[in-house]
């Protein structure tokens, strides 16, 4: 035991957190403005919107993942543009994993802050259109302050999302040490060889990682609905 953690690569966790963060800010800069849209959008089409965003969720992860392989492979529009102006492929290295986990984790971002900007009364959002406060402003000075619970479990379950991801990650970047071998992937290698003890490590610790991010969450959760009693009380 002690000779397996001693000689335990520690890699593909600095992957995972590294592909994790990168995926969140993304995702959060990309869902802001969706979310908002969503939430304020009033037309019959917004199911359709809807479905398409939380698609992701019910996909199976070699279904969406061979799509996405596709989609970014040179043959296609999207993968040889980008080989041919920027000399970037998509397919088997930590870029393609990142715009694979963007899309992969998007529901995870997108629903929390859609419920949290659906949840906010009228009458905050008018009072700051009428005290002319534009929509940008209203967003970030107005909408987010107010839906703290939400902003955190939609960046913190996206993290945590992305560090666990495994189906996607394997079709779209395969396992290459030191650039698409993210801990998930780990995993299953150490697995496949019958290495149970390394194994055993590496998914504890992913255990652990896991439990304590929604322990946060349901703590501070937990914390922001005893204020908001004791405020309305």
């Amino acid at each position: 035991m002690i000779e397996t953690l001693q000689n335990l690569d520690f890699l593909p966790f600095i992957l995972s957190f590294k592909l994790a963060l990168l995926t969140t800010v993304i995702l959060f800069i990309i869902s802001l403005p969706l979310a908002w849209y969503l939430s304020q959008m009033q037309s019959k089409y917004k199911p359709f919107f809807e479905s398409i965003t939380a698609l992701p969720l019910v996909l199976p992860p070699s279904v969406l993942g061979f799509y996405i392989l596709v989609m970014l492979s040179t043959n296609s529009p999207i993968g040889g543009f980008f080989e041919d102006v920027f000399d970037i492929k998509l397919i088997f290295n930590f870029t393609g994993l990142v715009v694979a986990s963007c899309i992969y984790s998007l529901p995870f971002m997108v629903q929390p802050l859609q419920g949290g900007f659906e949840s906010l009364p009228k009458n905050i959002l008018e009072a700051s259109y009428i005290a002319g406060k534009g929509t940008v402003e209203t967003i970030f000075r107005v909408a987010l302050p107010n839906i703290k619970p939400a902003l955190l479990t939609a960046l913190i379950i996206t993290f945590a999302h992305t560090v666990g991801e495994f189906g996607v990650i394997l079709m779209v970047g395969g396992s290459i040490p030191g650039e698409t071998k993210v801990a998930s992937v780990a995993i299953y290698e150490m697995v496949e060889i019958m290495d149970y003890t390394a194994a055993h490590i590496y998914s504890g610790i992913m255990v652990f990682m896991s439990f304590s991010v929604l322990l946060i969450v349901y703590i501070f959760n937990a914390k922001q609905a005893k204020r908001i009693g004791i405020f309305h009380s």
